[in-house]
Formats: C-alpha cells, sequence, structure tokens
C-alpha cells in the first residue's frame, strides 16, 4: 500500500488539528483538577462519545476486525453481550455512587468505600494495566505501519506517541475527550466504507453467508457445546466470562471509560453518559467486525485477495483491515482510511495515559510521596507523569507480537485486573456489610486465582506455566474461564473475609453504598433525560439486533 500526496495531505491537516485543539485546552489548565479531572464541567454529548471513543482504539479496531476473521460475527457479543449491558448497569444504578462520592478517580471510590490498602491495590494494578493496554495499541499501529506502508515501527511509534503526547501534556483530560469525539467521527467515516464495500464484493450478506460456513455469519445458535464454534466456547463461557465477568468488570469498573461519565457537568448527566453512548456501541460491528467476517468470504473466491500470513505459520488476522483498505481504496479515501487507523491509535492511547496520570498523581504520588504540596505541585506532576505514561507503552508494545490476535491478549489483561475487581465492586457498593480487609484480601485471590488458571492451562501455545490440567481450543476461552475462575474467588473470600471482620458505620458509608445513599429523584424530568427510559429503549434495540442475527 503506497500513499499519494492527498492521503499525506489528510493525514497532515488531522495532526495539525488535534495538535491545535491541545493547544486551546492549554488555557482553561490552571489547576491539577482543570488537568486530571476536567474539573466536571464537559457537556453530554461530548462525554457520550467519548466514553465510547476512549475504548476504540487501535487494538479495538483492527483487534475486532482479526476477530471477525478468526471467529465470525460471535465477535459481535463483545458489544452486544459484553458491553452494552453493563453500559446500562454503570449509567443506571453505579454512577450515582460514583459521581456522588466526589471521588476523583475509581481508586480514590475505593479508599472511601473500604480503606487506604484496597485503594494503594487498585491503583497499583491498574496503573500496570492501562500501560500494557496502552502498549498494545502502540503494537497494533506500529506494527501496521510497518507492514503496510512500509515505515519503521520504531518511527510509527514515536511519531504517534509524540502527537499524543503533546496535545495530552497541554490540555489534559479535556484535551483527550475533545479529541476523542473528533477521533470517533473519523473512525466511522474510515471504516464504514469499507464494511459496505468488501461486503458488496463477496456478494451481499447472502452471498457471503453462502461462502462460509453458518457458524462465521451467526452469533448464538453454535455456542451448545464449545466443539461447535472457532472461539471454543459455549453458552455459560459465554454468558459468565465474557457477558458477565468481563463485560461488568470493564464497563463498570475500569477508570478509563468512567473518568469520561465524572467529567459529566452534572449528576443527570454523568448517568445519562453510558447510556447514549450505548445507541452506537451497538452498531459498531457493522463497522469493526464484518470487515473481518468479509476477508474470509474474499478469500475463498480466488479474487487475488488472501490473508497474509504470520511468521511460523497460521494467518495473520490483525493484517484483515489493513489488507482490505489496501484492496479496495483510491487514493483520498486511503488517507481517510489511514487516518482513522491513526485517530483510532491516539483515542486509546491518550483514554489509557490519561487515567494513567490522574491515579499516578492522586492515588499513588499525593497519597504516598508528598501528601500536602501545593497544587500547582500536583499540576506539574500529573504532566510528568503523562511522559512517564507514554514512555512506559512504548516499552510494552514490544511484548504484544508474541500474540496473533492482540484481542486475546487485552482480555487476559482484563481477566487478571477487571474480573476480581467487579466482585470487589458489586459487593461494596450493593452490601453494606462488606470490610476493607475482605476486599482487599478478595482482590489478591481472585489475581491469584487468575494467574493459577493461567498456570495450569494451554491455549494455542500460551500458559501451561504451572503444569497443564486442561487445554482449551483457544486463547479467548482460555481468557473467558480465567476471568470466571478470578471473580467467582475474590466474590467468595470477600464475603467470608467480611463476614469475620468488623464493617463500617452506617454514616460513613453515605453516598457510597446502595441503601446508605439517596439516588437523584428524575421523575419531573421529561422521559429522554430520565436512565430509565433511556435504558429501556437501548435494550430493547439491543434484543432485536440478537433475534436477527441469532
Amino acid at each position: 500500500m503506497s500513499l499519494g500526496r492527498i492521503d499525506y495531505v489528510i493525514l497532515s491537516v488531522y495532526f495539525a488539528f488535534v495538535l491545535g485543539i491541545g493547544a486551546l485546552m492549554r488555557r482553561r489548565v490552571h489547576t491539577s483538577e482543570d488537568f486530571l479531572t476536567s474539573h466536571r464541567s464537559v457537556p453530554l454529548w461530548i462525554t457520550s462519545l467519548a466514553f465510547i471513543a476512549a475504548n476504540l482504539g487501535a487494538q479495538e479496531v483492527v483487534g475486532m476486525c482479526a476477530s471477525g476473521a478468526k471467529y465470525g460475527l460471535m465477535t459481535a457479543h463483545f458489544y452486544w453481550v459484553g458491553a452494552v449491558p453493563a453500559m446500562l448497569f454503570v449509567g443506571v444504578f453505579m454512577m450515582p455512587f460514583y459521581y456522588g462520592s466526589r471521588a476523583r478517580s475509581v481508586p480514590e471510590y475505593l479508599k472511601l468505600r473500604f480503606d487506604e490498602k484496597t485503594r494503594a491495590l487498585n491503583a497499583a494494578t491498574f496503573a500496570v494495566m492501562t500501560v500494557f493496554s496502552s502498549g498494545i495499541s502502540m503494537y497494533a499501529l506500529g506494527k501496521l505501519f510497518e507492514l503496510v506502508l512500509g515505515w519503521s515501527f520504531t518511527a510509527s511509534v514515536l511519531l504517534s506517541a509524540a502527537i499524543v503526547l503533546v496535545y495530552t501534556f497541554l490540555g489534559g483530560l479535556t484535551s483527550a475527550i475533545y479529541n476523542e469525539v473528533l477521533q470517533f467521527f473519523l473512525i466511522v467515516l474510515g471504516f464504514a466504507p469499507l464494511a459496505i464495500l468488501a461486503v458488496n464484493k463477496a456478494g451481499g450478506w447472502t452471498g457471503l453467508s453462502s461462502r462460509l460456513p453458518a457458524v462465521m455469519t451467526q452469533t448464538w445458535r453454535h455456542l451448545g457445546d464449545a466443539s461447535q464454534n472457532p472461539m471454543g466456547v459455549e453458552v455459560f463461557g459465554m454468558v459468565a466470562g465474557l457477558g458477565f465477568v468481563l463485560s461488568f468488570g470493564y464497563w463498570c469498573t475500569d477508570f478509563l471509560v468512567v473518568q469520561r461519565a465524572m467529567a459529566a457537568d452534572s449528576m443527570s448527566a454523568a448517568r445519562r453518559t453510558p447510556l447514549i453512548a450505548a445507541f452506537p456501541k451497538m452498531i459498531m460491528p457493522f463497522i469493526v467486525i464484518v470487515p473481518g467476517v468479509a476477508a474470509m468470504a474474499l478469500s475463498q473466491m480466488g479474487l487475488g485477495y488472501a490473508l497474509p500470513a504470520k511468521p511460523g505459520g497460521g494467518p495473520d488476522y490483525d493484517l484483515a483491515l489493513t489488507t482490505l483498505m489496501a484492496q479496495f481504496y483510491p487514493s483520498g479515501i486511503l488517507g481517510v482510511g489511514i487516518t482513522a487507523l491513526m485517530a483510532s491509535f491516539m483515542s486509546g492511547m491518550a483514554g489509557n495515559v490519561t487515567a494513567f496520570n490522574t491515579v499516578f498523581t492522586y492515588d499513588l504520588y499525593q497519597s504516598y510521596v508528598h501528601r500536602n504540596a501545593p497544587d500547582r505541585h500536583y499540576l506539574w506532576v500529573g504532566r510528568f507523569a503523562t511522559v512517564g505514561g507514554v514512555g512506559l507503552s512504548i516499552a510494552t508494545a514490544y511484548l504484544a507480537s508474541l500474540f496473533n490476535n492482540i484481542m486475546d491478549l487485552l482480555q487476559l489483561v482484563f481477566s487478571f485486573e477487571n474480573a476480581p475487581l467487579f466482585a470487589t465492586f458489586l459487593l461494596g457498593m450493593f452490601w453494606k456489610r462488606t470490610t476493607g480487609h475482605g476486599a482487599f484480601t478478595g482482590l489478591l485471590a481472585g489475581t491469584a486465582a487468575a494467574a493459577a488458571t493461567h498456570g495450569l492451562t494451554v491455549a494455542e501455545g500460551k500458559g501451561g506455566w504451572i503444569g497443564v490440567v486442561h487445554t482449551f481450543p483457544s486463547t479467548m476461552a482460555q481468557n473467558f474461564w480465567m476471568a470466571i475462575f478470578a471473580w467467582s474467588v475474590c466474590f467468595t473470600v470477600t464475603i467470608l473475609l467480611s463476614l469475620a471482620s468488623r464493617p463500617k458505620p452506617e454514616e460513613e458509608l453515605r453516598g457510597l453504598v446502595y441503601g446508605c445513599t439517596d439516588i437523584p429523584g428524575d421523575h419531573s424530568e421529561p422521559w429522554y433525560r430520565r436512565p430509565g427510559p433511556l435504558a429501556l429503549i437501548v435494550g430493547v434495540a439491543l434484543a432485536i439486533l440478537n433475534a436477527i442475527f441469532w
């Protein structure tokens, strides 16, 4: 794939635009809260699009297309089962506690609800996770630009990382959020035409379906047994592992996305942020997954298109998106597509970096290194944490080369971090009896359970570093069961330890726990400003999509 002059012009205009947003937002930054939390001043429609765009990084755009080629339309479960229900739950039930507690981060909420040690554990593990997630995004873009455009891997990573660093260093969270909105529209504009062109070339959806096994174009019908589908999971593993543990663990507790809702300018806007974001989230499979499914159909049609092989054998699914772009996009449109790839990288990386610098500054540095410094000191710590987060992400980018599907690696990271954390939040927000000792020990036990599951099982040559007691048919199936075991162990241990230790008095739990908190009334608001009716509409639309592609 070679870019023409117009393609480079489009890319350059985009770079100039995002840097310009950073420069403009720099004028709004006067305190550490301006830089790290946007001082809870961002309008609803901005936070809603940023809520989805922060998760729409290169690892999702490239990884979901790769998973579409590898697993088929079952990959849509990552949206229709593994995202939207949890987005409804966090908006309706959990956001009143996050926003109402006035916590500046998820780890700070854990301190208010439990104790200091639980906050420290979550802050440390979350910081590591964001670095890995950002590194995966960097690897995806750098490798693709190396293979597709002939750019140096290191040069590609350093150039794009430098641009993200500049605009987040200048404008902080507000700059990242406004750029994420721009990036969302670019991603849709850059990849929606590819889905249409690829499916049409395969003979429309009917022609595509006729050239592939039925399991590649259906979502639920082949989940009766793990041997019946390429993902190697059954209904329980899908619903419990992805739909409950991994999904709710990510969307309900991951500060990367929760931070966008917490930046809203009111409690009502914060609750509606994930609900409004759920509408575009439902249609994303048609933009990022369907091209991968079409790639497998086109590979069998003898039209000169085939997925490249990965060194050592097997198809390189991560190249499905860019090889389709090379096949169908002429100069000009190609520039838009490449710019959309760059935008997806930047939205994912900026989301991780802004979450990292907030947690590092408030939950690690201010809490354990320098407690009572002037606010300007913390502002500069936040800026230097931004530089450090980008640097560490570059280092971790090289680890992602061990996986032939970056979504497999991403779900592995989530199994360790988010799965046990969701059990902690579920008990902490809805059971007054949960204690700090129980939460802390449960988190440790859940993480250890995830590690033990990975060490005792093997999937696609990965895991088994303790011994092999079970072999999974796919890495994704292994990830789902790791998440199930991690959540179950954390949930059980937290309950047992909480019953054996003394809880906080109820007056200390106000604003933090269901039953001790007055949820804001919204009966006088129009239906479209109330979380309940919005969630109901999304739920009906979601059921219809699942029925159509059953």
